[in-house]
């Protein structure tokens, strides 16, 4: 049996206001190409389907429009919600996608057992759990006047607890078959890339793999954009985002995972993806930006993106009005910029400080906003304490 894992497609991400839209369904494309030509049997997605709780018409409709092209396979999907899904959303058809080989669990179910779906191919079987994204009602009980330790140290017991009893599950009903765990959270020891949206407060309840046990044959995990191996054993997997959707993911072989399997033993293959886009960035002065935008002409099937960041020496008028004057009348068939930062390295003292110039307020994020006011102010003695509880409001505020 083979099976293909992949998660965080973020449908309707939009990049510094450019729709990526394009960039997922080349990547589906790809994908049903791949799984006609691999022999894919069952298709695992884990979690962060959309990029919006409420996702739009548009997103929809491409989510809607890849799972009516696969009808045209012999392939299986079974899809778990993230961080970023609503659960109400993606449960909403379900009864209907079942009957046509699409199984979703978008958010934690009552009973554990509906978490686990049998696949068989021949005289092979393989149980998954489907372990979606677990909020914090879902792993544990909020106490009045609890402190920030206490609640990160509930989160993790909680984590630990539900995958025990998963497991449980398992060799209570399907002793010796060959099972895998889904799941979408922070595993300590993977990368985390600025496209991503913390979850329970700020990563600081990152667990380790070992919260898995020994029971799983392959764990299939999803919220951390890189491609990543959680253990050294290499059967806990991230296959991270089909494309990259920020500037820190640019230098990133963006992948899927097939295992294949028998029943008893397990082959992992990584197929790396295509890439449809490249996002650049180009540094130095603005004559040195100037030159390095004119001549670049690497084609790829989408328009490549650019962000350029210049530094200057003195600050002055000016340069901003050239670097403006720059962007507004660049012209490329191979390249848009859609993100400038602006730098002097003997700023003008005052106000604006906080910053460097040319910064746009949506480039900061309310975290990093918060602790540079931290840092400006320098009166305050316990600043991790207040970072935690700034954090604890971000996640309250689901920001």
């Amino acid at each position: 049996m083979n099976i293909l894992h992949t998660s965080d497609w973020h449908i309707g991400k939009q990049l510094h206001k450019t729709d990526l839209s394009q960039d997922i369904d080349l990547f589906f494309d790809w994908l049903l190409k791949t799984i006609k030509e691999q022999n894919i049997d069952l298709l695992l997605v884990s979690g962060d389907v959309f990029d919006q709780a409420n996702p739009s018409q548009a997103s929809l409709k491409q989510y809607y429009s890849f799972l009516k092209r696969m009808l045209g396979t012999d392939c299986k999907l079974l899809i778990t919600g993230g961080n970023h899904d609503s659960a109400s959303v993606l449960n909403a058809p379900k009864d209907i996608l079942s009957v046509l080989d699409v199984d979703v669990v978008g958010g934690a179910p009552e009973a554990i057992s509906d978490l686990f779906f049998e696949y068989t191919k021949d005289d092979q079987r393989v149980v998954v759990a489907a372990v979606p994204f677990l909020k914090d009602r879902d792993i544990r009980k909020s106490v009045a006047g609890e402190s920030y330790s206490d609640k990160i140290a509930q989160i993790k017991g909680g984590l630990e607890t539900y995958y025990s009893n998963v497991n449980a599950y398992y060799k209570t009903h399907y002793p010796d078959t060959f099972f895998i765990v889904m799941g979408h959270l922070y595993v300590q020891g993977a990368h985390v890339s600025e496209s991503m949206r913390d979850i329970q407060i700020g990563n600081q309840a990152g667990v380790s793999g070992s919260i898995f046990g020994d029971d799983p044959n392959y764990v299939a995990l999803g919220h951390i954009h890189k491609p990543y191996p959680v253990s050294a054993s290499k059967h806990i997997y991230y296959s991270g985002s089909p494309v990259a959707l920020s500037f820190s993911e640019k230098e990133e072989t963006k992948q899927v995972n097939i295992i294949s399997t028998d029943g008893e033993s397990m082959e992992v293959t990584i197929l790396p993806i295509p890439k449809f886009r490249n996002l650049v960035t180009f540094q130095g002065t603005l004559d040195d930006v100037s030159s390095q935008l004119q001549n670049y002409n690497h084609e790829t099937p989408l328009r490549s993106l650019a962000e350029i960041s210049v530094t200057e020496a003195d600050e002055n008028i000016q340069t901003r009005q050239d670097l403006d004057a720059l962007v507004e009348n660049f012209d490329s068939e191979y390249l848009e910029i859609v993100k400038t930062k602006l730098m002097f390295t003997n700023k003008v003292r005052g106000a604006s400080e906080g910053f460097q110039p040319g910064i746009s307020v949506a480039d900061v994020t309310p975290m990093e906003m918060f602790e540079k006011k931290l840092e400006m102010d320098g009166s305050q003695e316990d600043t991790e304490a207040l970072k935690n509880a700034f954090r604890q409001i971000l996640e309250d505020l689901n920001l």
